[in-house]
């Protein structure tokens, strides 16, 4: 290492990143020299094609899906509340009852802290479980 002062100029040899991964990306070094983006592969009209049909491709399968788990979801209720009007289901309305108040005691403790905002301080007083 040279030394400071000694009237040597130091010399830095300045590298353009952008002119050097242009000449050398690094995927054309792991993977294959022909290897590249599609923007250097394909013309922009061919690009737009592509992306229109996957596009397309995928929005037709989220669909197919969405709908899918839509209706099993609303099935699952459905037999829920069909079980439920069968008597395969029976619900403690007491102990509902009894955690719902449990609940609104403790939103009660947890209210004089002032942490909780005012809209639910006022929703914790009026609210009252009543069982159907």
């Amino acid at each position: 290492m040279a030394a400071r002062g000694a009237g040597t100029e130091d010399s830095f040899n300045v590298l353009d990143l952008a002119e050097y991964t242009k000449k050398q990306p690094w995927w054309r070094k792991v993977f294959a020299p022909s290897s590249g983006s599609s923007a250097e592969k394909y013309n922009v009209a061919t690009q737009l094609l592509i992306g229109g049909v996957t596009g397309w491709c995928t929005g037709f399968i989220f669909q197919k899906v969405g709908k899918l788990a839509a209706t099993a979801v609303g099935g699952g209720f459905f037999l829920l509340q069909i079980a439920n009007h069968t008597g395969y289901i029976k619900v403690d309305w007491k102990l509902v009852e009894w955690d719902m108040n449990k609940a609104k005691q403790q939103l009660k403790f947890h209210s004089n802290d002032n942490k909780m905002s005012p809209e639910m301080k006022s929703r914790v007083g009026k609210k009252q479980f009543q069982p159907v």
